[in-house]
């Protein structure tokens, strides 16, 4: 069967738009509340805590999660373990609202758990929560973690809103209050996507970059950490003692599948109980809906397909080179003849179904004499072998994406025989996704990329961790401003917009921010996402939720019906 994207999704209402903006908390709208299955074996149903958990599940993953401390830099793929394992102190529901985890309450001006100017926290804790070794979580445990963030021994992979954290303390086991130094309006989203780990693990080690909890990470979370075979399939068996509804399974199978065409297979022939990250891809399709005993749903998700540049490498310093690159993509024959038309084209980072995407940016237009003559005007000239040159500097490079997808792999030969077309050598060059999205990825050692982003933190439309000057990892920051853009006039409007509370305020400095990144092109944006998920009919509680990076935001309520 299929199911359409709920228009709720796509046109937000006021409250929504509201919500949207990722400051729930401050505007006191924080809401209340086979071959492998032969080899794991089968489980019987058994009941504790009256908590009935039921066989397993697996989910199949076409990158492989390889980072397990959740403050590391890591991508997507490594929070689907992490939902499982940790928690947050509230989370972000599809709505966009939040909703208490660890905390007992989301922290909101009425109920005094943000001070009016927003500058003042006050956080309550449940009560007998424990860590999977049994040990009592306590506020210890949120002090210890605001603070790895921020540690400069530690390779943090976020730090925006962390370092504003000012006089932290511990009032008793289950509350703690801080003050911020100065108002930050993302903070409530961050907090949201900020999972709490043991103090009593880490603490004691003196290089937490290297600490064995990495490998074998210890939560409060509805799953356990039980395996890993690197390479084959990551193992979690249920947390009996969760404080939460959940959880309803025995154990969750999270399979390595690289290649998407075998992931579909498996998903085809029941090897695999839910398609996760990349989903099924969308030449099989209409195929797939009609597949018995399946049901499968196209959702417009907030992940934005793009071509991203490494502005540190010569090739893409100068603007005319990256204008005239997106002059020469045919964007409108890619989504029609490899995706199958179901995505639509974007010109901006920022999700079509978010109250900050900005309609109004220029158009993206397909010219291919006009990029030659843009490139011919900036003195890159064509040599004897008709690739262009400028004082040295040969416009050629390599394009890097995970091997085994093979949509972007066809995307690639398609640009690479464009961009020929206007005297660009581009070789295409790709690695497994565990390569590629590390230290490849993160530090900048890749030339072009072929990458989909989820941008935005939560629903916050804040992407200091992407476009700040300080976020780059490759020059000692802690973000994921892996292209090295360094823009004074964004670094503005990204403090600007931090600051401002107010819906539409807040809107108009985002816009402002989506037409100078559009302008300076760090990325060429392609296409939003239309992902094409599916599961097996019996599955309960599989949700799409827009305002995460992926599915398992909320695995403890996954389930056999």
């Amino acid at each position: 069967m299929t199911e359409k994207t709920p228009d709720s999704l796509l046109n937000p209402t006021r409250r929504q738009a509201l919500t949207l903006m990722g400051w729930a908390g401050l505007a006191g709208l924080g809401g209340a509340g086979s071959v492998f299955t032969g080899l794991l074996g089968a489980s019987e149903a058994f009941a504790a805590d009256a908590k009935t958990l039921n066989k397993q599940m697996v989910i199949g993953f076409s990158q492989e999660p390889t980072v397990f401390n959740p403050h590391l830099l890591h991508i997507e793929v490594d929070e689907g373990i992490y939902y499982g394992v940790f928690d947050p102190l509230f989370r972000v529901t599809p709505d966009g609202t939040f909703e208490p985890m660890l905390a007992v309450e989301v922290p909101t001006v009425a109920n005094g758990g943000i001070s009016a100017d927003g500058l003042q926290w006050k956080i309550k804790l449940r009560d007998g929560v424990t860590w999977h070794d049994g040990k009592p979580f306590t506020a210890n445990d949120v002090k210890f973690t605001l603070d790895l963030l921020v540690d400069p021994k530690f390779r943090s992979w976020r730090r925006t809103g962390h370092e504003l954290v000012r006089d932290l303390k511990v009032v008793s086991p289950t509350e703690l209050t801080w003050r911020m130094d100065k108002p930050f309006a993302p903070y409530a989203a961050i907090l949201s996507d900020t999972f709490i780990v043991p103090e009593h693990l880490l603490g004691p080690v003196e290089d937490k970059n290297s600490a064995p909890f990495n490998n074998a990470p210890i939560g409060t979370g509805p799953f356990k950490w039980s395996r890993r075979v690197a390479g084959d399939f990551i193992e979690l068996t249920a947390n009996t003692q969760y404080f939460g509804k959940g959880p309803y399974l025995e154990k969750m199978i999270f399979k390595y599948i690289p290649d998407l065409t075998v992931l579909y297979t498996q998903f085809n022939t029941g090897d695999i109980d839910v398609a996760g990250l990349q989903w099924i891809t969308l030449d099989h399709y209409e195929e797939a809906k009609k597949l018995p005993g399946k049901t499968v749903t196209a959702f417009n998700a907030s992940t934005v397909e793009t071509f991203a540049f490494n502005l540190g490498k010569p090739q893409f310093k100068d603007l005319a080179v990256r204008e005239a690159l997106y002059m020469a993509v045919d964007k409108a024959t890619i989504l029609s003849a490899l995706y199958y038309g179901l995505p639509s084209p974007t010109e901006t980072y920022i999700p079509l179904q978010s109250y900050y995407h900005n309609p109004d940016l220029p158009k993206h237009e397909f010219n291919v004499a006009k990029a030659n003559a843009k490139l011919d005007e900036a003195g890159w000239k064509k040599g004897a072998d008709g690739i262009r040159a400028k004082d040295g500097v040969r416009l050629a490079f390599s394009n890097s994406t995970t091997a085994g997808n093979h949509l972007r792999e066809q995307m690639q030969q398609f640009l690479q025989q464009s961009f020929k077309d206007i005297g660009v050598d581009m070789s295409i060059s790709n690695l497994p996704p565990a390569v590629m999205w590390g230290d490849f990825w993160m530090m900048s050692q890749f030339e072009s990329s072929v990458v989909g982003l989820d941008f935005l933190t939560a629903a916050d439309p804040d992407t200091s961790d992407y476009f700040r000057s300080t976020a780059v990892p490759a020059k000692g920051g802690s973000g994921q401003n892996t292209w090295q853009y360094q823009s004074p006039e964004v670094d503005a409007l990204l403090t600007e917009g931090a600051q401002q509370f107010a819906p539409e305020t807040r809107r108009a400095t985002y816009f402002k921010l989506q037409e100078v990144v559009r302008r300076d092109l760090p990325f060429l944006p392609l296409f939003p996402f239309t992902e094409v998920r599916g599961h097996k009919v019996g599955i309960d509680g599989v949700i799409p939720n827009v305002n995460v990076r992926i599915d398992t935001w909320n695995v403890a309520d996954w389930r056999w019906s």
